[in-house]
């Protein structure tokens, strides 16, 4: 049984609220009336339940779930009845205390601690100091025992083999690792098999993101404009809810999801570890 009405058997009433402005359910209600669309419509075009639809129209947003998810579905409702959300979406927050600050991106690899690298001895400096010792031993030889002509033509023979001596080999430095690629736009390289990848990116529009890990910690939530990207990454799984789901482009493990998302739907996904499949 639908709960939707008819366009006809909705009618604007007139209370205190028309001079003070509407409300944002009050809003989506006549712009869904005015647009001759039905609750039904509207939920099948978003795919918004009907319940929450209704609930929202009476500006009841407790079967949302939360702030986060209200101001999803008050962006949805508003593009299927050719409203501009964002005035709605500020108007919501007005009146349910401001909207809170983002949560800043959790770091997406844990830091390895980086140990000091050892290091074999400077033969260079070695061999410039042991130089230096026989020159200066040549040199306190030639004056102490100038009258020593032997002595001092030994000493100087010595002198001479010590100084043509071949210097040390300089050490090499270790050639770096080849390169890899950077990571293309349609993959993400080297995704790690113990770990869950998750690569967001807004390729048709601006979209409301929210991702959490596996412990239920928020990882970011907030406003991806186009061509913008975030990365996640956790031990067991990454929910997303996207706001504006046609708007997004998902890599997962670092395979293209090829889901077909609709414009304006607003879509709640969890991936895990291996192949991409919607947990």
């Amino acid at each position: 049984m639908s709960l939707g009405n008819s366009p006809e058997d909705e009618r604007p009433f007139e209370d205190g609220r028309e001079e003070a402005g509407l409300s944002v359910g009050r809003a989506l209600q006549q712009a869904r009336i005015a647009a001759g669309l039905t609750v039904d419509d509207v939920s099948n075009a978003t795919r918004v339940r009907i319940a929450i639809v209704h609930a929202i129209e009476a500006d009841n947003f407790a079967p949302c779930g939360g702030d986060v998810y209200a101001r999803g579905h008050i962006r949805t409702l508003a593009r299927a009845v050719h409203l501009d959300p964002e005035p709605l979406v500020a108007q919501y927050d007005a009146d349910h205390g401001g909207r809170p600050a983002p949560t800043p991106a959790a770091p997406l690899f844990e830091a390895e601690r980086i140990r000091p690298e050892r290091r074999g001895p400077n033969w260079t400096a070695a061999m410039v100091a042991a130089i230096v010792v026989v020159i200066g031993f040549v040199g306190f030889t030639f004056v102490k025992g100038g009258d020593d002509s032997g002595a001092g033509q030994q000493v100087a023979e010595g002198s001479e083999a010590a100084t043509s001596a071949p210097a040390a080999p300089k050490p090499t430095k270790n050639k770096p690792a080849d390169q890899k690629p950077e990571p293309s736009d349609s993959a993400i390289a080297a995704a790690p098999q113990d770990k869950v990848t998750v690569q967001v990116t807004a390729t048709d529009g601006r979209s409301w993101i929210s991702a959490k890990d596996h412990n239920g910690r928020l990882l970011f939530d907030g406003l991806l404009k186009q061509g913008e990207s975030k990365t996640f990454q956790d031990n067991a799984k990454v929910n997303l809810v996207l706001g504006d789901a046609g708007a997004i482009q998902l890599y997962v493990n670092g395979k293209k999801i090829e889901d077909d998302f609709q414009p304006g739907a607003v879509e709640r996904l969890t991936y895990t570890k291996g192949d991409p499949q919607v947990g």
